[in-house]
């Protein structure tokens, strides 16, 4: 069975992320774990607490979503930086096939701009990108 570190933040509801998940699925037997990276947000004022429950929210939908098409996926909120999000839980042990990472459209996305991509490939995983779009006000 192929495990998959899917690590999302504002993109977890995006239809993109979900038929990427999708697909790997179909293609055989497959385990997800998602990981949210509580990031601050850019846009208001902020508490880390704030930041916690927000993406255990979203996490908390998106593992709903997964379950309701059938894909097994379990989850966690991890540290607001993305590559110290994953470093941690590598290092504890787990093991994982591939990462997938879903970021916003380039422009719009942090991640991109701090070369999240190449980072997460140092750590020797294939990586599958998605683009997603930012979660509707309210979800």
């Amino acid at each position: 069975m192929r495990r998959y570190l899917i690590v999302a933040n504002q993109t977890l509801a995006a239809g993109a992320l979900l038929g990427k998940v999708r697909s790997l699925h179909d293609a055989g037997p497959s385990e997800f774990h998602v990981l949210v990276p509580a990031s601050h947000p850019s846009d208001h004022t902020w508490t880390d607490g704030g930041a916690h429950l927000t993406a255990q929210r979203r996490l908390e939908r998106c593992l709903t979503m997964f379950a309701a098409q059938g894909i097994e996926a379990d989850g966690e909120v991890g540290d607001p930086h993305p590559v110290d999000a994953i470093r941690d839980v590598l290092h504890r042990g787990d093991r994982f096939d591939a990462i997938v990472l879903s970021t916003l459209r380039p422009g719009l996305s942090r991640w991109l701009k701090l070369d999240l991509i190449s980072r997460v490939e140092g750590f020797g995983l294939p990586v599958h990108h998605v683009i997603g779009e930012l979660e509707p006000a309210g979800t």
